[in-house]
């Protein structure tokens, strides 16, 4: 208790405090904002800490990073792009819900899903740092191999009523994810000769394309979010509050496997997320079905997310460890300040790492409460007209991805991605299903090898192993008995020419995986051949049929095809524009011109946002954070 009064005592200070403040505002609007994330901000900040004490500097950075998942939940819910990567399971049920005009009760209920999970996952750090280093060692690469592969099952959750196009959906993820430089033999596995994808695709700039560009797509068609008449419900914000207390045990159940998942290093928030989602998918409850509207697949993921930053903290305090992207340059801000994570840390600095999880714990606070203070607000957004509201997203979208690395080739990436990710969403295709491929295959052909290279085979008889693959295989016989129970014959019926062309896309691509495979040493493609194999036979049952209902498009399919192409067209020329003028001009004439061809009454407002833009983000990445743009190509001539 004095240890505790102590940092209490200490974090209460009004300077640290107002530091504390300062870093959870930044973090909410830098989750606001698509394409930066969490890892741009501490960047940003860390300099700004070094003549501060530890204290007062953690609770800056701490406050910022706790949020940025709290915030993300705005975007998502209300335009359908993930603000982070830590927001896209947040969509599928949070967007169709702001459709249906309750963006307010699904922004309730995400805030005080995430308030309550914060609060859960620091007081899980709080129980556990005693305990920290018997726990972090039980686990074993083994153990990590048979944890990644159990949320690979999740794949059959995610996947609607289709789970053999979900399955396809995963691996053709996963073969994507293995581009780039092979960890074992240095082999360049599909990089085309391009020293741009030796760290393979960037997974920021991919989850853009196949979320961000689409659901904007979606609603310039649509016109505008919630439908024309339907005003946000005042009565909204409490009834997301509401049930989101009376899901309790589902907050919590969430919350813990965030904190614990967390904890486990390589495992990241998008696979916290889908995890969490998954598993409150398997447990069906009252209301519509999963990715039509069910409060649960809000509350679920927000509770994870915000929970993971306790777990996350953990390893890189006991061991030094960093247990996600963040920690990793908080482990740098410890060397900078002086300290050494590791249990003389915690046995030293006892106030210190109070103060930590007291930091977690206030942030989550002071987040939940600004945003639901903001949140009638907020919903408005839902009746703005698309043709106001998408350009400007756009915008963000954009420049977000093409500030990864400054390079054409960012652009060129998320064009592909958003192609795929229109066509996707078109024909029903789960693209839950290809992020949780692409981002949990590396992982698994990773722990795979270290199993493998330390144990030889005897790790497949570990107790734990067992445990948890019998436990996935149980999951997997159980959800396909139930898809053949609950959707015999629907696929026949609702194939066609989209899909045939995704399906034998995909195969062609496994194809050309395996041939490729044929060049690359033994290491390096064993794990890229099993699953190409994997998908072709996974195509196996599918393809007959959708050969056979491959009919021509009508009316409605052609005109929507035609719609996304033109919105890709012109998401291709903002990125034009964007290379032509500069990171600033390109987004305002984009938003003006947006205006003059929808014949927008309303020019000067659409200036006026024009303006506000590229302020914005002149703050964030010419003040705030100066970086070295590429020279427009209008200088180049």
């Amino acid at each position: 208790m004095e240890t505790f009064l102590l940092a209490l005592t200490a974090l209460m200070e009004w300077h640290r405090l107002a530091l504390l403040v300062a870093g959870v505002c930044f973090g909410l609007v830098i989750g606001v904002i698509p394409g930066i994330g969490g890892i741009f901000g501490l960047t940003l900040l860390i300099p700004l800490t070094y003549s501060l004490d530890p204290i007062a500097a953690f609770a800056l950075l701490l406050g910022m990073a706790s949020v940025t998942t709290t915030s993300d939940t705005i975007p998502a819910v209300l335009i359908g792009v993930p603000g982070t990567v830590g927001a896209a399971a947040t969509v599928v049920d949070g967007h169709q819900l702001a459709r249906q005009g309750q963006a307010a009760r699904a922004l309730g209920a995400a805030y005080s899903a995430s308030l309550i999970g914060g609060l859960f996952g620091a007081f899980l750090l709080a129980l556990a740092l005693p305990i920290m280093r018997p726990l972090v060692l039980f686990l074993n690469f083994a153990d990590l191999f048979a944890i990644t592969a159990f949320g690979l099952t999740l794949v059959a959750m995610l996947a609607g009523k289709d789970p053999v196009k979900g399955l396809i959906a995963a691996l053709l993820g996963a073969l994507i994810a293995f581009t780039g430089l092979d960890p074992y033999e240095g082999a360049e596995r599909w990089t085309f000769g391009q020293i741009y994808l030796w760290d393979g695709f960037p997974t920021a700039i991919v989850f853009l394309g196949l979320f961000a560009v689409p659901e904007l797509a979606g609603l310039i068609a649509k016109g505008r979010i919630a439908d024309v008449g339907t005003t946000p419900d005042p009565k909204g914000l409490r009834q997301g509050i509401g049930e989101t207390l009376r899901n309790l045990p589902l907050v919590l159940r969430s919350g813990g496997l965030g904190a614990l998942l967390g904890a486990v290093p390589g495992i990241g928030v998008i696979v916290i997320e889908w995890v969490a989602y998954g598993d409150a998918a398997r447990r069906p409850g009252k209301g519509p079905a999963f990715g039509e509207g069910n409060i649960r697949g809000v509350i679920a993921p927000e509770s994870a997310n915000n929970a993971k930053e306790g777990g996350s903290l953990l390893p890189t305090l006991a061991f030094g460890i960093p247990g996600s992207a963040p920690m990793a340059l908080l482990l740098g801000a410890f060397t900078i300040h002086g300290l050494t994570p590791g249990p003389d840390l915690l046995r030293d600095e006892a106030p210190f790492v109070v103060s930590l999880v007291l930091t977690i714990a206030l942030a989550n606070v002071l987040g939940a409460v600004i945003c639901l203070l903001m949140t009638r607000q907020l919903a408005r957004l839902a009746l703005v007209p698309a043709t106001v509201l998408v350009p400007v997203a756009l915008a963000f979208v954009v420049v977000g991805a093409f500030q990864t690395s400054k390079d054409p080739r960012d652009l060129v990436v998320l064009l592909v991605f958003s192609a795929l990710g229109l066509a996707m969403k078109r024909y029903g295709w789960s693209r839950p299903a290809l992020t949780l491929g692409l981002v949990l295959g590396p992982n698994l052909e990773r722990f795979f090898f270290l199993s493998w290279q330390i144990s030889g085979w005897s790790w497949l008889a570990q107790p734990l192993v067992i445990l948890i693959l019998g436990a996935s295989t149980l999951l997997i016989l159980r959800q396909v008995r139930r898809f053949r129970r609950d959707s015999a014959g629907s696929t026949g019926q609702s194939l066609g020419r989209g899909d045939a062309a995704l399906g034998l896309g995909a195969v062609l691509v496994a194809v050309g995986c395996l041939i490729a495979c044929t060049k690359l040493p033994a290491g390096a493609a064993l794990f890229p051949a099993v699953v190409a194999l994997a998908l072709m036979l996974a195509a196996v049952p599918i393809l007959p049929r959708l050969l056979r209902h491959a009919a021509q498009a009508g009316e409605g399919e052609t005109k929507g095809i035609a719609a996304d192409a033109r919105f890709l067209e012109t998401t291709a020329g903002l990125a034009l524009l964007l290379l032509a003028v500069g990171h600033l001009a390109g987004p305002a004439i984009f938003i003006l011109l947006a205006a003059l061809a929808h014949r927008h009454p309303t020019v000067p407002r659409a200036a006026l946002a024009a303006g506000l833009v590229a302020t914005v983000m002149y703050s964030l990445f010419d003040l705030l954070a100066p970086q070295s743009w590429p020279e427009p190509w209008i200088w180049l001539f």
